[in-house]
């Protein structure tokens, strides 16, 4: 008879394919939940897994194409609020230019007459920000005149003074604490500490602790802004990225190892039932939205894309709203149809575990 192995010698003999009993542990991702496997073996800061993220890509040339001020900040609005309410993580603003400079310095300009894409820019980041630190990071501008007949995005990181939580956004101070760190202020009633030296006027996400407690002079630590998202699943807001043309939108992305999974938008896409679409795993989904004349414009008018149909560029090119009653659809409602038409999918790729 055999003798019986030891458990040390059995899980010395599994070898790393065997079936790990703590990968149904169960973290947030994107607001949803996902099972997480983890490996015995301890990652290094630059092997930590990157949750998954979705962009989506919008031509300024909407913003060109409105009547006035008001409404054009008013279409702006529309596209922060459903950024907002699906969880995006990213809004990429585009040109149809056909070089592919993406200087762009005009946002930073006092130039009332800026292009459609630097509005649409400044409002979406006028937006984002939260309302106690918006007249210290934004002066004022002529295509700010009326953000203030905009609903609130009402964020998870636009907090009310009374509300205490992990995290707050914060603008460094001009005055100086009284040993070597720098005042912040996060919205509360009284400035706290970080515990570095930096330049005024800068966005930073700060720490707070779970405690209140704000008589305490301890130096609060400044992380990175997408900490609440990755430690505690807390949607934090989108940040905002110029492209001067379609294929800048790709090959600038931002995040290591760029866009894995493009989904185009149009009413010349295929027909998939949403219950039905499935969407392969993915690390930085991307969602593109075309402007007046669609995102085949789009293609055809970037020299970097000449002569690839638009199904060669994306992975997915589909028509999330068929048999539509009006002959158009303004991307800004096109945003709202179809990002509630891809929470299923979406969800459903996120809850698939990579082996």
């Amino acid at each position: 008879m055999a003798k019986k192995k030891t458990r040390a010698e059995a899980e010395s003999e599994s070898g790393p394919n065997a079936p790990d009993a703590r990968q149904n542990d169960v973290e947030l991702v994107n607001g949803n939940p996902r099972k997480k496997i983890k490996k015995k073996k301890k990652r290094t800061d630059e092997e930590t897994e990157e949750i998954p993220t979705v962009s989506i890509a919008v031509p300024g040339s909407i913003i060109d194409n409105t009547q006035s001020f008001e409404l054009a900040t008013r279409l702006a609005g529309q596209i922060a609020r459903a950024a907002t309410i699906f969880r995006i993580n990213e809004v990429i603003v585009f040109d149809n230019k056909s070089d592919g400079v993406n200087d762009f310095t005009t946002l930073d300009s006092t130039d009332e007459n800026e292009s459609g894409a630097a509005f649409l820019v400044r409002i979406l980041r006028y937006l984002e920000t939260p309302q106690y630190l918006r007249r210290a990071l934004f002066p004022m501008h002529n295509s700010l005149r009326f953000v203030g007949m905009l609903p609130p995005l009402d964020a998870p990181h636009h907090l009310r003074k009374h509300e205490w939580a992990p995290y707050r956004e914060g603008v460094t101070l001009k005055e100086r604490s009284t040993g070597s760190g720098t005042l912040v202020d996060v919205g509360l009633s009284k400035n706290i500490v970080i515990n570095q030296v930096m330049e005024p006027h800068k966005r930073v996400t700060v720490a707070m602790g779970i405690d209140r407690n704000l008589d305490a002079d301890l130096p609060r630590e400044i992380v990175s802004s997408s900490k609440p998202r990755e430690e505690a699943g807390i949607y934090w807001g989108y940040r905002v990225r110029y492209a001067s043309n379609i294929n800048s939108v790709f090959k600038d992305c931002q995040f290591k190892g760029g866009y894995d999974r493009i989904i185009g938008t149009s009413e010349h896409g295929q027909i998939v039932n949403s219950s039905d679409l499935t969407i392969p795993t993915f690390r930085h989904l991307l969602i593109a939205f075309g402007g007046l004349a669609g995102l085949e414009e789009s293609i055809e008018e970037d020299n970097n894309l000449k002569g690839k149909d638009v199904r060669q560029v994306f992975d997915l090119y589909l028509n999330t709203c068929p048999n539509q009653g009006s002959r158009t659809i303004r991307t800004e409602e096109a945003i709202f149809i179809s990002l509630q038409y891809f929470q299923e999918p979406i969800t459903r790729a996120l809850q698939r575990v990579e082996l």
